[in-house]
């Protein structure tokens, strides 16, 4: 039987030792929390790595019945930051030296039954522990809490301790399992589809560490058909089950090659983004749902394929999702560059071997990260972790990202940081300049990132190009056939130390915010991975962002066949993708002629005049006329010379057509247009009927093991829907009901986007949103909260 442990935890930031055995009148000056919980709650910027870092306590009292006697009471702790000693009514049982992976404590022997007894656990969440990632620099914040679900476990003494699942093309299903004082014990097992159709099964027989079974009717899970099925097994013993253990896989099979990346014998182009697991305000502790929704995001809003966990293993909700999703998972060690001493070593191999058993059930995760980030080479070291992860794993390859060119290579696959690009030169190198071993796989695990941090709020023109080194990356990638793949950095911005970002305590790396709203580049990705139609376009077509009113460089990220340009509802040009990106499936269109027809339609000049006239425009708008090339200007001449042009004429047709000036309210249309057919449009004009559009990811809420959350994403946009990107008004939210909120009741928007999140509060019931923002009509949410669905201690 499993309870979860996640309600009526006692907290304090200045753990004592006089804490295992505090007085029940002690811990009622405590603060009472729910799991997870996060040690210190942090302001959105401009906040300190030194608040969370203490060394903290939480405690929690369990009523252990009678009719328990006998058995095996197991706790596990999903996530512990950092540093994690459990006691049980005042004895120190068990110490974890690893804040991203899981861990289990045998209770028995400490425990009263019949009684009430006491769980404390000394939380240590400074960076100064000797393990990893700590020793030196970090780019990332890494929080403390008890910030993943906390669960109980009653077992009989004879229990399935592990078991272990995986399928390859050939449709036969190896099973390995772990056992506690199984030797008198018999088992069954089947296999069963998402209906629970049994495809398979086997008979009841003695228990065995080891089996194989054929599942013919079995399809392949691959990234657009993810097909999974459940693996059950029953533990019997003098005749009645005693334990039972489900787990959910799919039949796939990969394999690198000098060549690239195959699934299932077909080759895929990897195209990804990494992912911290952080959260606003909360930092690490959030619920299930807000980490199966990034899942959601990367695949079904930015069309990705794959994704790197990067620096650490993650909450299997979000790999749960993944598996769902057909969505491909990198997955690494914990660590950012440094390594330690030979005792910090032992903990990086314990790490990924922890990493390992504990998530090679998920059919998603393609690669295992068996080196610390960006780290330089060790060899002893990384002999033992790509070692473990072998024999372990041996069904996956192992990678290990790093930043040098030539290094040892010990793994199955080479895996580089390439930060090549710098906006004019090409997107990658060529593999031959990277990897020692060109027999072997290779896959490009950053890019981009620091080398242009953007903020959703800074100038048009600096928001495209972020865009558009993403779309250089992905187009040269694809160019390069013996690339397996890249992973850009990254999904969204993240709190990060005092050494990096901006100053304000916020890398601004991502190709959204940190609440999950997108900016420019994530259009890039959109437009070439997803089905659905996308169509955005870069720009506002305000003159007055752009310097001498210049219009500059326009772009459409759109997954159709070309654009199409209306002025004020006449035609004026359509665009197809050009030359400037010949590899993407989809590269952004070039929108460079804002004029197209109209000179010819209203100025009477045939086809060969008005490309003049307009060559002569644009360069204006780009140089000014003060300094225009010699070319230019021969131009004009001739326009004088033979067609009676003057330069009165020339300023009326730059103010008509270019900058606009003192012509009516112009009104941009856009149109994506795919095999003959509108499949999307969009408008560009003055900013009128400004409102608040909102997207919250679920408007039910549900007590399951732990407290539920909802995402709520909001921009200010205009009544065309078009974001607002300068507006930095201040949005007013209220919870009432069952719901409460996390973060602060009022915020601004930065980059015209902001957001927020509700979480349950152990009621049921309905929720109230209310969001309110200057001049703009409020938006309610409500939310139907549904009481705790399982079984709570």
């Amino acid at each position: 039987m499993k309870y979860s442990m996640n309600d009526n935890w006692y907290f304090t930031e200045e753990y004592s030792q006089a804490l295992p055995t505090a007085s029940k009148e002690d811990l009622l000056r405590l603060t009472q929390v729910r799991i997870p919980h996060t040690v210190k709650m942090m302001e959105l910027n401009y906040c300190s790595e030194q608040d969370y870092q203490m060394e903290s306590g939480y405690v929690r009292m369990l009523q252990i019945p009678e009719e328990w006697r006998g058995r095996r009471i197991l706790l596990t702790f999903g996530g512990a930051a950092h540093e994690a000693e459990v006691f049980c009514n005042g004895k120190s049982l068990y110490t974890h030296h690893c804040g991203y992976t899981a861990f289990t404590v045998d209770l028995t022997e400490t425990l009263h039954f019949g009684e009430e007894n006491q769980l404390t656990v000394r939380l240590d969440s400074r960076e100064n522990l000797n393990i990893p990632p700590f020793g030196h620099a970090i780019d990332y914040m890494t929080f403390g809490g008890l910030y993943r679900a906390v669960t109980l476990e009653v077992k009989e003494s004879s229990y399935l301790k592990d078991v272990f699942v995986h399928g390859g093309m050939d449709r036969v299903l190896q099973v390995e399992m772990e056992g506690c004082e199984t030797q008198d014990c018999r088992m069954m097992a089947e296999v069963t589809d998402h209906q629970g159709k049994v495809l398979a099964q086997i008979p009841e027989q003695d228990f065995s560490d080891s089996l194989a079974l054929q599942v013919t009717e079995a399809k392949l899970w691959d990234i657009r058909n993810p097909q999974l099925y459940t693996f059950t097994v029953h533990l019997r013993k003098a005749g009645r089950e005693i334990d039972t253990q489900s787990v959910h896989f799919g039949f796939r099979e990969f394999r690198f090659t000098a060549q690239g990346f195959y699934l299932n014998g077909k080759k895929v182009k990897l195209r990804g983004l990494n992912r911290h697991q952080s959260y606003p305000y909360m930092g690490y502790a959030a619920p299930d749902r807000a980490q199966a929704l990034d899942a959601d995001i990367l695949k079904k809003e930015l069309g990705c394929n794959a994704v790197r966990t990067s620096h650490y293993p993650q909450s299997h909700a979000f790999l749960d999702r993944c598996d769902e999703l057909g969505l491909l998972v990198f997955t690494e060690m914990p660590g950012w560059q440094h390594i330690g001493d030979e005792a910090w070593k032992q903990q990086a191999v314990q790490n990924t071997r922890d990493m390992v058993k504990q998530y090679r059930n998920h059919p998603c995760i393609f690669l295992w990260g068996v080196r610390i980030n960006e780290s330089q080479d060790d060899d002893e070291m990384y002999r033992s972790t790509n070692a473990a992860a072998h024999e372990l794993d041996p069904s996956r390859p192992t990678g290990g990202v790093r930043c040098i060119k030539k290094s040892h290579l010990l793994e199955d696959v080479y895996t580089y940081n390439d930060f090549f690009h710098n906006g004019t030169n090409k997107g990658c190198e060529p593999k031959k300049k990277i990897t020692p071993d060109m027999s072997r796989g290779y896959l490009i695990s950053e890019y981009n990132g620091h080398m242009f941090p953007t903020k959703p709020y800074d100038w048009e023109e600096k928001r495209l190009e972020h865009a558009l080194r993403h779309a250089q990356v992905l187009d040269a990638v694809r160019q390069q056939r013996d690339i397996a793949g890249c992973f850009g950095w990254c999904m969204f911005d993240y709190n990060t130390h005092q050494d990096f970002g901006s100053g304000d305590r916020v890398c601004y790396h991502g190709v959204l915010d940190m609440f999950r709203n997108p900016k420019m580049a994530a259009a890039v990705y959109a437009a070439e991975g997803l089905n659905r139609p996308v169509l955005e376009i870069s720009s506002s077509m305000d003159i007055g962002e752009h310097p001498a009113c210049n219009l500059g460089e326009i772009y459409a990220f759109t997954n159709a066949d070309y654009v199409e340009l209306y002025k004020n509802d006449e035609f004026v040009a359509k665009f197809a993708p050009g030359k400037k990106f010949p590899h993407m499936k989809h590269p952004p269109i070039l929108i460079d002629d804002p004029v197209g027809c109209l000179l010819e339609k209203h100025e009477g000049y045939d086809a060969a005049t008005a490309a003049e006239v307009k060559k002569c425009l644009f360069a204006i708008a780009r140089y000014g006329q003060a300094a225009l090339p010699p070319a230019i200007l021969l131009t004009v001449a001739k326009l004088m010379a033979a067609k009676h042009f003057t330069y009165e004429k020339g300023n009326e047709l730059y103010g008509k057509y270019i900058a606009n000036w003192g012509e009516k309210m112009v009104r941009w249309h856009f149109v994506a247009i795919k095999n003959g057919k509108k499949i999307a449009e969009t408008w560009r004009g003055p900013a009128e009927n400004v409102h608040l559009q909102v997207m919250a990811d679920t408007e039910t809420l549900q007590e399951a093991e732990t407290w539920d959350m909802a995402t709520v994403r909001i921009r200010a946009v205009d009544g065309s829907g078009n974001l607002l990107p300068y507006c930095t008004r201040v949005v007013s939210l209220e919870a009432e009901g069952a719901i409460a909120l996390v973060g602060p009741a009022h915020l601004p928007f930065a980059g015209g986007s902001t957001g927020t999140y509700v979480r349950t509060t152990g009621e049921s019931g309905m929720g109230k949103l209310t969001i309110h923002a200057d001049g703009m009509k409020p938006v309610i949410l409500t939310f139907d909260v549904q009481g705790r669905e399982g079984t709570a201690l």
